[in-house]
Order: C-alpha cells, then structure tokens, then sequence
C-alpha cells in the first residue's frame, strides 16, 4: 500500500496532476541543432567482446565508466522469463580499458545503473521488476521489490527504471524512478526500507538531483518536472519540439543537462540539452547518428573530469564528448 501521506504530499499530488496538463501539448516542427564531435575511439572493447542494447551509463568517484548493456537481447513484450547468459555489466578504465565485467545469469531485462555515494552499484530490472545493490566486484548484497509480480506499494514495483541518491548518512535516500507501469518517485533507506512514494507521471524514466532539486524525467509527458527535496513541486519544464527526456544530470550553478529523443511521437535520436538555472536553454546540440532510427540517447553520466557519457540503445554504443567551453562555464 501507498504510505501515509502529510498534507504537504496530498497538496504535491493535486500540484503533480496539474503539471501533466501543462506538459500535454502539440509538438513543434522538426528541430535543427549542430552536431557535436564525439570520441569514436573510446572505449577499447576486447575482441569477441561487443555490447548489446546500451541501456545506462554512470561514472564512480575514480571515473571509472560503468555500462550495463542487454548482451543480445532486445526489449520487446512479453518479457522472456530466462535470464541473459553473457556479462551485462561493464567498468573501464577513463582511458577506456575494460577492466572488469559480470551480470551474467541475473538480469532479464536490465535497465538503470548508478553508482553511489559509497561506489555501490545499484540496477533496475522491469523484467524481475526488482532493484539491485551490488559490491564493486559484482556480489550482490541487497534486493528490492518481489521478483515477478507488479504493484504500486512498498514491497513491489511497475517496471522501475533509474535511481538516484539524496542526502548524507544516517538521512540518505534511494530515490526510484517507477516508472513505466507505476506513476511515482518511491523513497527507500539505503538498506532497503521503503519511507514512502509521492509524484503523479506517465513515465517516471530518470531522476537525478543537486544540493536543492529533484529533477523527473517524466518522458511520455515530454516534460522534465522539478521538486525541492520534500518533494514539493517547483516548475514543469515543457521539452522543446515535443521531444521525451530520457535521462538527465545537474551541472553546477542549479543548471542542468538532458538526452532526448527527437520530436514528439518519434523517440528516436540523441538531443543534448544544457539547461540554465531557471529552466531556460543555453545550447542544445545533435550526438545521434545520421540514419533514421539508428539512435537513442537513453542514459547519461558526467566524469569527474568533464567528459560526458551517453548510453545509445538501437546504436549499442555508450558516446563520450566534451560539451563545447563557453555551454560549460
């Protein structure tokens, strides 16, 4: 069941319905935006090594790069009922170097991966539909959600799909975004105690914050809704040519980075979007490839050196640019 809400979360419910109205609106023309160089030669994938559909991406502490990819699975419904046989997790090196894959056997549909405050890795899976803690090396060592069944309340998930951390010990949360079935943002220690859920959204597809926001990538709602950190809606953020926001990050300074699709009703493509403090665009650039269909900038990871990284699922390649100076400063 659904937590016992304050009056503060039944106002953010009222709040949170209006702001579907506000981003339910007709998309634009095709949009135009340059092209932005990437790092074709990153990463160095061992020979008899390749990635399947990329679907997340995020950096550790260290910078080094972690990658979960479906390894020849597609995500098509009904959902297979076996789990991927091959390695699903990736880590590199900055420079590229593959140092260290596992996953195999335990995941049948894996979808979000972030690393934590702590370096744990933490995954989704709207196949098991459960969430995963797992060590650096790969042991798993916590496990939310029950395995197969579908609900919205503290036990169960509707196909949860990203996870962010807010706060410092003994008061940090796990926030999942949940997400393509369910409605909400669900809150849980990080030893995996459920607190509570608030948030109305078509899709709840990544969440991200900084020192005073929550950012929701509410992707069928072509729109990116921002919370202070009692959840308290603050403004909708309606994506330009009616593109889905797939993943976002803050940057520094209260701005914000986002990967979207392209126009509307076709999802398809990699739109970088740098979005000043009060929600306006500062620059927005093109990373996809050039065929139709051929892209998806579906995740998004920022380096502690400046590099950003980007998971392209039909593409099955993870990207890293630099975003041009004067859009970084």
């Amino acid at each position: 069941m659904r937590s016992k809400l304050t009056t503060a979360a039944y106002a953010l419910g009222a709040a949170g319905l209006l702001a579907l109205a506000a981003c339910d609106t007709a998309p634009p023309p095709r949009e135009d935006v340059p092209k932005l160089a990437v790092d074709t030669g990153w990463p160095t994938i061992p020979a008899g090594t390749k990635f399947g559909e990329v679907s997340a991406v995020d950096v550790d502490a260290e910078g080094n790069v972690w990658v979960l990819h479906r390894a020849g699975r597609v995500w098509a419904e009904p959902f297979p009922k076996n789990p991927i046989a091959e390695p699903t997790v990736f880590k590199f090196a900055p420079d590229g170097t593959l140092l260290a894959q596992w996953g195999a056997g335990q995941f049948i549909m894996p979808h979000g991966l972030s690393i934590d405050p702590q370096g744990k890795v933490w995954i989704t899976d709207p196949g098991l539909e459960q969430v995963f803690r797992f060590s650096p090396d790969g042991v798993q060592e916590l496990v939310i959600g029950t395995r197969g069944e579908t609900a919205q309340d503290a036990t169960h998930f509707g196909r949860p799909a990203d996870i962010a951390f807010l706060g410092a010990e003994p008061d940090e949360r796990v926030l999942i975004a949940d997400g393509y079935v369910n409605t909400r943002i669900a809150e849980f220690s990080p030893q995996g105690t459920f607190l509570r859920d608030w948030g109305t959204f078509k899709v709840a597809h990544a969440v991200a914050v900084d020192t005073t926001r929550i950012y929701v990538a509410d992707r069928e709602n072509a729109c990116i809704q921002v919370f202070d950190h009692a959840g308290k809606l603050i403004e909708s953020r309606v994506s330009p040519a009616g593109n889905h926001t797939y993943s976002l990050k803050p940057l520094s300074g209260g701005r914000m980075l986002a990967v979207e699709g392209r126009d509307g009703a076709d999802r398809k493509g990699a739109i970088i979007r740098i979005y000043a403090a009060d929600g306006t665009i500062a620059a927005s650039y093109d990373v996809g490839l050039p065929r139709d269909g051929a892209s998806l900038g579906h995740d998004l990871a920022i380096g502690p050196d400046g590099h950003i990284y980007v998971a392209d699922v039909p593409a099955g390649r993870v990207l890293r640019f630099q975003l041009p100076s004067q859009s970084d400063q």
